[in-house]
């Protein structure tokens, strides 16, 4: 190339999908630079969203022996004095081995890091401000956005990253606290309040809306709620928060109707917001909306200039890791005319609480909603023997059929490995199987997932005449005194 600096793709943030646009494109064998804010490729994913989080509850159900309890007891524990340090210790561990394994990936596929601020100067010219404080321009072709957000935090929320804490604060505490109020009912804020209940710190949750987690089916999330009760996590439902005071050193949560909740820590989870404000998109046509989200074709990926893509949580909904690797995967491959298959359907959402829930397709109430016949098959996983053996005494699974065509619509797993257990019903579900498939099919023995069986069964019983067997099932015996 004449311009020493000029590459066929610039792609802004090394997350999921920034790093999954930048190898498609390296193996298209297009020169690729990808612009990383932090130290350390990752993103936000590896440094204070998914990985942190996902390492942060593992640790705590490893070291507190969570998934014996059904057997030795809610006062049985791996390590009986657990503080922040053995939080952070396996957290350091696992981040410097992805980190290791991305550097290694773009290193493999020819692609090129520069560390820096990145700023747009024109539609295809991007400035960066290095960490030495110098800036250079370079140019591309192709340009993806995928810079990730940040927690939203509102004037009114007095963060002192001590007591009063948003979710990427919350994962490099100094000290666990002994009560923990956490404000907002949505995925992180249920993450990481189950999370801490587990370590038996006293958590109230505060959300404004009466419910929890409204795109989940909303048996499982009665379930998830009985459950989470039970372990003592206490819930403010319905009522909106006034204002946050720091009194004697701990803050207090004064709510609507003059409750007030104390606890030695609170963490404010009121959504996250795109980290666009630095990018100068006005230099290259783009506007960012009120949450800092850019507005993209949801097909291509393209954003309103139509060679700068935009992909991965920058764009809103659904905010997931493995959404946002197939987002930018896509926008490379439209960027350089290369055929891509149409996505399939149906993707699964994980939540990975205490217990962990997930779900795929329609719930009960979207059935409802459109006017699609439908019958619900459940089976709990204590109804198991694996789940029997694990000691485990919550969760289950839930099946969505159409009535008309036993076809399946969705499925819906809280408890031990639901989000694993998933993608049998995704597969299921995106091929256009039916009722059938789980009552004939032979699952392993003793697993989790013959609850897709025992669902099936519960669903067929309800769904068919009593004179009909069902495809697996053994015809009825005779009655006593029937001639042979």
């Amino acid at each position: 190339m004449a311009d020493p600096h000029a590459y066929d793709l610039i792609v802004i943030g090394s997350g999921p999908s920034g790093r999954r646009a930048a190898i498609q494109a390296a193996k298209f064998g297009r020169s690729v630079l990808v612009i990383d804010r932090q130290a350390r490729v990752g993103g936000v994913s590896v440094h204070s969203g998914t990985i942190p989080s996902k390492t942060l509850r593992e640790t705590v159900l490893n070291l507190t022996g969570w998934r014996e309890r059904g057997f030795y007891g809610m006062a049985y524990r791996v390590k009986t004095d657990i503080d922040a340090s053995d939080l952070r210790a396996r957290l350091a561990k696992t981040l410097d081995y992805e980190v290791d394994v991305l550097d290694h990936q773009f290193a493999r596929n020819g692609v090129a890091v520069q560390r820096g601020l990145a700023h747009f100067v024109d539609g295809h010219r991007i400035g960066i401000l290095t960490p030495a404080g110098d800036t250079r321009t370079v140019s591309a072709d192709k340009v993806v956005v995928a810079v990730g957000t940040r927690p939203h935090r509102p004037a009114h929320v007095p963060f002192d990253d001590s007591i009063v804490l948003d979710s990427d604060g919350i994962i490099s505490l100094d000290r666990l606290p002994r009560a923990l109020t956490v404000v907002g009912g949505g995925v992180i804020g249920i993450e990481y309040a189950t999370i801490f209940s587990a370590l038996d710190v006293r958590v109230t949750l505060i959300e404004s809306r009466d419910s929890i987690l409204d795109f989940v089916d909303r048996e499982v999330i009665a379930g998830f709620m009985h459950q989470l009760r039970d372990h003592g996590m206490n819930f403010r439902l319905g009522t909106r928060l006034e204002a946050i005071r720091i009194e004697s050193g701990q803050p207090v949560a004064m709510l609507e109707g003059g409750q007030r909740v104390r606890a030695d820590m609170l963490l404010y989870t009121g959504g996250r917001a795109g980290a666009t404000d630095q990018l100068n998109l006005a230099a290259c046509g783009l506007q960012a909306d009120t949450r800092g989200r850019l507005k993209v074709d949801p097909k291509t990926f393209q954003t309103a200039v139509p060679h700068i893509y935009a992909t991965g949580d920058v764009i809103g909904f659904p905010s997931l890791a493995s959404t946002s690797l197939e987002q930018g995967r896509i926008a490379a491959c439209h960027a350089f005319q290369q055929h891509v298959p149409p996505a399939p359907e149906f993707f699964p959402y994980g939540i990975y609480s205490v217990p962990e829930i997930s779900t795929v397709g329609m719930s009960e109430e979207d059935a409802r909603a459109r006017g699609v016949p439908y019958e619900c098959g459940i089976a709990r996983f204590r109804e198991t023997s694996r789940g029997n053996i694990m000691g485990l005494r919550g969760g289950m699974l839930k099946l969505v059929i159409a009535l008309d065509t036993r076809r399946l619509l969705g499925v819906h797993i809280m408890g031990e490995g639901a989000t694993e257990l998933i993608h049998i019903g995704q597969a299921v579900l995106n091929l256009g199987g039916t009722l059938d498939y789980f009552i004939d099919a032979t699952f392993n023995y003793p697993t989790l997932a013959e609850a897709y069986k025992v669902a099936a069964f519960d669903a067929w019983n309800r769904i068919t005449p009593r004179d009909t067997c069902g495809p697996s099932e053994p015809p009825p015996p005779d009655p006593p005194g029937a001639a042979p």
